[in-house]
């Protein structure tokens, strides 16, 4: 049997820095310390060549349980839907209405955060309801 590897999710995107703090509000991760001999992320970026500054930035679970996400400045913007996506786990055990509504719930914290209701997808006897939403870039995940 092999072991279980740890990894990383990697996110193309225009601003890093605001996606992942983001992702930090979504989940409850947080981003890392500044590099070794500086105070702030502004001191380091400002260090860099103009082209390099804010090229990338990451976050990860506190508890070290949850896969680090790291976020990457590319040219091109978003085309076409996310062929990957993150679920995010707000009604787990839960069905019906009280599942309804804690992801409603869910939905309208982070939307105040700069996501966008996508939609719903409402139970229909063999599946769970599950909300479809759109990060601050415009990157598909679900509340589910």
């Amino acid at each position: 049997m092999a072991s279980v590897r740890r990894f990383q999710v990697t996110f193309d995107c225009a601003d890093p820095e605001r996606v992942a703090r983001f992702w930090c509000e979504v989940l409850g991760y947080e981003p890392p310390s500044p590099p070794h001999g500086f105070g702030t992320w502004d001191a380091y970026w400002q260090s860099r060549p103009e082209e390099k500054r804010g090229a990338w930035f990451a976050c990860g679970d506190p508890t070290g349980v949850g896969p680090r996400l790291y976020f990457q400045r590319v040219p091109e913007g978003k085309v076409a839907k996310n062929r990957v996506h993150l679920d995010v786990r707000a009604g787990t055990g839960l069905v019906g209405a009280e599942r309804l509504a804690t992801l409603e719930a869910e939905r309208d914290r982070l939307i105040a955060l700069g996501a966008v209701h996508d939609y719903t997808l409402y139970a229909d006897g063999e599946n769970e309801s599950c909300i479809v939403m759109l990060d601050v870039e415009g990157n598909e995940f679900c509340l589910d």
